[in-house]
């Protein structure tokens, strides 16, 4: 007598619909959906920036399981920019070295013997003939950075590069330069000149601030940060991660961001690359997962911001780099050198663009949202179609698989 030996099948168990005090991160089971916050939800389904988060908030979005949060952020990224645009900066050291500050970061801080020589500032003709070459090589913002605390007595140095912004203007590209503590007078001169942006980072939250400089304050560099958004220019800040912070200091970093009277209009991402002879060489590095969490919920919170890969970009491999920009990240620093460290430079950074389809972001592009989505239900969960149609079947029909 044959016998005729069947596999033994597995019944599926009824999916459940999981609710926020019915889970925990990280206990969930295979094939269960991760219940999502309303803070989640509103970010998710935003169409308009906020500037009124609280760090409970951001620091329950900055805490989702890393999947769903890089899917989310990548979603509203889209719902505001062109995914396969990358905005394409060259960072020009304009003066190096010689500055008060103490940073413990920074190569040129004159506290440190780095091996780093001071120089006074470089002449119009040369940034202009730098500015060429980036544009020639696909940049579409050039930037300028001067090794010094403030612009106090600096007169001279300003009407130079008030002179330099006007001659990278007149080439087709944004302008932006990081020149230190400003007040609203110089703010103005620099306005008129026709300057895109400034960069000013507030590097880390508050409570870690002091850890890592004491020359400056956190509220000095909040005051240029308003100057420069009184006179009608754009503000770039960010921070460094890897600075010997928590990841409540990241959310800190965001906080402090986001709450700004407006969203800056970019965001730069840097990872500390360590310069022998400063207080921070031996920091232990800062885990990549850390990196793409601070993107995406920089993202989240603030869809408009252009979020930049800057400082440490050149040690992280292509497939990083590509999870940065699919979880929002939207702008890179390229070229031949980022003031004291090396960078990746433009050809390497086009082939990349061109395996991943990838396209440089023209110049003077405006964020708009770019979709109409319908207003977040009260009710509704971020949930599969099929637990939708359990929940609601005159609503959601059946998914026949």
């Amino acid at each position: 007598m044959a016998f005729m030996f069947m596999p033994m099948l597995r019944v599926a168990a009824r999916p459940q619909i999981l609710t926020n005090a019915s889970l925990r991160l990280g206990t969930r089971s295979y094939g269960q959906v991760a219940a999502v916050s309303n803070v989640f939800q509103e970010a998710l389904h935003a169409t308009s920036p906020r500037t009124d988060w609280t760090r409970e908030q951001i620091s329950e979005i900055y805490n989702q399981p890393l999947m769903e949060l890089a899917f989310a952020s990548g979603t509203v990224h889209r719902r505001f920019h062109d995914p396969a645009a990358i905005q394409m900066c060259t960072l020009m050291n304009i003066k190096t070295g010689g500055c008060s500050e103490d940073c413990s970061y920074c190569a040129q801080s004159s506290r440190y013997q780095t091996g780093l020589k001071a120089t006074k500032i470089v002449t119009v003709e040369s940034v202009l003939k730098a500015a060429k070459v980036a544009k020639d090589n696909g940049s579409t913002r050039f930037c300028m950075g001067a090794a010094w605390r403030d612009m106090r007595g600096r007169k001279t140095n300003l009407k130079s590069i008030t002179e330099m912004v006007k001659g990278v203007q007149a080439l087709g590209l944004e302008s932006c330069v990081t020149l230190g503590m400003m007040d609203e007078a110089q703010a103005k001169e620099l306005k008129d000149a026709g300057l895109t942006a400034y960069n000013h980072n507030v590097d880390t939250s508050r409570e870690h601030y002091p850890n890592v400089i004491t020359t400056r304050s956190y509220d000095e560099r909040l005051k240029t940060i308003d100057n420069v958004h009184k006179a009608g220019i754009k503000v770039c800040t960010g921070g460094i991660l890897g600075l010997g912070e928590e990841a409540k200091d990241h959310v800190g970093l965001i906080h402090t961001v986001a709450t700004l009277p407006a969203h800056p209009e970019s965001f730069p991402v840097n990872t500390l690359v360590p310069i022998e002879g400063t207080p921070m060489f031996k920091v232990t590095r800062v885990k990549f997962d850390a990196v793409v969490r601070t993107i995406a919920t920089a993202r989240m919170v603030m869809p408009k911001t252009i979020i930049r890969i800057a400082a440490g970009r050149i040690d992280m491999s292509e497939e990083k780099q590509v999870l940065c920009f699919m979880a929002g990240a939207n702008a890179i620093f390229t070229g031949e050198k980022m003031l004291t460290t090396a960078c990746s430079g433009w050809e390497q950074d086009l082939e990349m663009f061109k395996r991943w389809g990838l396209i440089p972001m023209k110049a003077h592009v405006e964020p708009a949202l770019r979709e109409q989505i319908e207003p977040l239900k009260k009710d509704e969960q971020m949930v599969p179609e099929m637990l939708l149609h359990q929940m609601n079947p005159s609503k959601h029909p059946k998914v026949t698989l």
